[in-house]
């Protein structure tokens, strides 16, 4: 099933040195540093998000491989009890699977059969789920040292027992005054636990905190973006490159936080001793409201390379100087040793928002190249002299409604991708999305404590943004996309109706996994992208799927739960695509007898009521929507995690009490009445009315 000499940790593993590493995994989650550095002499085993340190997301198993994967069926399932989406990359670690759900539920189950061993619930308050974008969820767990790690929403990094579930120690990462969370998974190295956080969008200040695996101690911070100038250097590790960072920004930018959330990609390379770190977005997002003299904004958007054992700063590279797009450079990071222009280059590669792919030599920082992998309107191309973006001037946010291309809703999102060292291709979930971008005028822009502050605006020249609308949405499609990153350039797509595909595995049995927008788990040939088995399973797959080996069987498992941004096709059907539950599904070769629930009966889709709100309540409701709303519930009311254009006459009479009240926090739907009065309310009700009846009648004309 795999080699027997593997190399590992960068040293060839022969004879003696390969049966002292396996004496040392052969004690039962007994996870360290010898074995992760060693994980390729384990092929079994996915004992960290990206199975390895390097996070490529291949497995060296083939005992399923493209000449028996169509015998592969469903071995056994679990439920997860909600409708919403589930990000999570499950763990695997000697004969047991670790799992996390939605409210960072965390169960670990017999791997053969999916018999639960333990379930421990942080009980997370239900609030929380407004401040993350893409619902309450987690995109993974850590373990080491028999420990299970959980980076919760409301902020604690919780250290768990792995054989019993039951909390060790746990330590508040933020300061809760604040509007901070947590979906990343936390990434766990050499006695350490990472963790960075998210929140941009709502005001904050990013940053990165390494603790004590044992105790739960804090070892260092790094801030990702300068505070107050005025006042003293935090304390931190990264005071000594904070006064650079500090002249690239202009105005009162930490009044509304400054932003540059790292919440999610963290990668730890041990041969350099470097965690590199992926910044996020603006806050607020309009550059000219928090840095109104410019800047390059440091380290928004950027890759920051720190020592591990210190947090000290060692080289950035910044994909979006003047970010003001919503731009993250928070996906997924792989490291990989590669031959490019007939010299051997240690690399780290991303596929950011921005839409293009980038190669940089992993020990300096030095970019090696750039090119664009999706329709661009933002950059023409990287300037490889300044390693800078040509941009286009007409990118740049004003106040007149305008197309752009890539958008908030990214080119590429946080959906993992994989590198395969048999190809020499990297796979990743690529999409097409238009949007409207304008912002407030000057002297309009105003800050509000835990609401999305974006300085955009959602009600200027509405005709022309809605028929700018109009465009954008037909234009959106997905694809999983095949990139040489030696030579930057595709080599071959599989083509979907819609954005939205899931994270993607790859595997020495040439096989290409990935949940689809498709509602299926779809397995292709890596080589060449022909499909070789699919399965329906009810919901889009979002998440990245592992593959594990227990008693000489492969499995292959993943998380399906639909969740995520907008997709406008999707609620464009008719009647709209239906999800399933949230499930953990595990395949094997041969499997039978085991098969999915089938879906209850779609509801007929209500009429609305008749509209009698004014031109003017409905205008402030959509403006209230789209700072507020539109990050869940989707762009113009259309797309998002519920569709609130055809709520029933019940939900709409709970309406009030559910945005106020919070009478659906269960299902997410936290209250909103410390951000929004009854008047704001009924303005949003009034909105969502005038947008169900300029829709409903296209439903009824079109039945399918």
């Amino acid at each position: 099933m795999a080699s027997s000499r593997m190399r590992a940790a960068g040293v060839w593993l022969t004879g003696l040195s390969l049966a002292v590493v396996l004496a040392a995994c052969a004690s039962r989650g007994a996870v360290d540093s010898v074995r992760l550095g060693a994980a390729q002499v384990e092929p079994g085993q996915w004992m960290s998000y990206g199975r390895t340190w390097d996070e490529q997301r291949f497995s060296p198993l083939d005992q399923i491989n493209e000449g028996n994967v169509a015998r592969l069926g469903l071995a056994w399932y679990d439920d997860l009890n909600t409708f919403r989406g589930v990000q999570a990359t499950p763990l695997y670690v000697d004969g047991v699977l670790y799992n996390a759900s939605v409210w960072n539920v965390v169960t670990a189950y017999d791997a053969r059969n999916g018999k639960v061993l333990w379930r421990f619930d942080p009980k997370v308050d239900r609030q929380w789920a407004r401040l993350a974008c893409c619902g309450p969820t987690t995109r993974g767990i850590a373990i080491w040292n028999g420990k299970v790690y959980i980076g919760a929403l409301d902020g604690r990094l919780i250290a768990v027992n792995a054989r019993s579930g039951r909390q060790v120690w746990s330590v508040q990462t933020l300061d809760t005054t604040q509007p901070y969370s947590i979906t990343g998974p936390p990434r766990v190295f050499d006695g350490k636990v990472v963790v960075g956080n998210g929140g941009a969008d709502y005001g904050v200040r990013g940053y990165v905190t390494a603790y004590d695996a044992e105790r739960g101690n804090k070892l260092w911070r790094f801030y990702t973006v300068p505070g107050d100038p005025s006042k003293a250097p935090d304390g931190e590790a990264s005071d000594s490159v904070m006064p650079m960072a500090t002249k690239t920004w202009t105005g009162e930018w930490w009044k509304y936080g400054g932003g540059g959330t790292a919440w999610d990609s963290i990668v730890y390379d041990p041969k350099l001793n470097l965690v590199y770190i992926g910044t996020g977005n603006g806050s607020p997002h309009v550059q000219a409201f928090r840095s109104p003299g410019g800047g390059d904004n440091l380290f928004l958007c950027s890759i920051v390379a720190v020592n591990a054992t210190t947090g000290q700063y060692v080289w950035h590279y910044q994909m979006v100087p003047n970010e003001q797009w919503d731009f993250t450079c928070t996906q997924p990071m792989v490291l990989a040793d590669l031959q490019i222009g007939g010299r051997a280059r240690q690399v780290l590669m991303q596929a950011p928002k921005n839409g293009f792919f980038y190669v940089l030599d992993r020990a300096t920082g030095e970019l090696i190249s750039a090119r664009t992998y999706v329709p661009n309107l933002w950059a023409s191309e990287i300037d490889m002299k300044t390693g800078r973006p040509i941009v286009n001037p007409l990118a740049y946010v004003t106040t007149t409604p305008q197309l752009m291309t890539p958008t908030w809703m990214a080119a590429h999102t946080w959906h993992p991708m994989s590198y395969s060292p048999l190809t020499g291709l990297v796979y990743f979930s690529a999409q097409e999305q238009w949007t409207v971008q304008a912002r407030v005028p000057d002297g309009e822009f105003r800050f509000v404590p835990w609401r999305s502050n974006s300085g955009n605006s959602f009600t200027a020249d509405p005709e022309r943004r809605r028929a700018l609308q109009k465009v954008a949405d037909s234009r959106e499609k997905g694809y999983l996309l095949a990139w040489n990153p030696a030579t930057q350039t595709e080599a071959f797509r599989v083509p979907y109706k819609y954005p939205g595909s899931g994270g993607v595995l790859t595997t020495a049995g040439n096989l290409l996994v990935q949940g689809t927008i498709d509602r299926t788990l779809a397995i292709y040939r890596a080589t060449d992208g022909s499909k070789l088995w699919e399965s329906p399973v009810q919901t889009a797959p979002v998440a990245g799927p592992i593959t594990y080996s227990v008693d000489g069987v492969q499995y292959i498992a993943i998380n399906a739960g639909w969740g995520g941004s907008p997709v406008a096709g999707l609620a464009a059907e008719n009647p709209p695509v239906r999800m399933g539950p949230a499930r953990l599904l595990v395949y094997r070769l041969d499997a039978k007898g085991v098969t999915l629930p089938a879906m209850a009966p779609p509801p007929a889709v209500p009429a609305p009521p008749p509209l009698r709100a004014s031109e003017q309540q409905i205008q402030e409701g959509r403006r209230i929507f789209g700072e507020t709303c539109s990050r869940c519930h989707g762009e113009n009311a259309i797309g998002g995690l519920k569709d609130l254009r055809f709520m029933t006459p019940e939900t709409r009479r709970e309406f009030n009490a559910i945005v106020l009240e919070g009478t659906r926090k269960e299902k997410g739907m936290a209250p909103f009445k410390d951000l929004l009065k009854q008047a704001d309310v009924d303005a949003v009700n009034a909105y969502l009315v005038a947008r169900a009846n300029e829709d409903y009648q296209d439903y009824i004309a079109n039945p399918q």
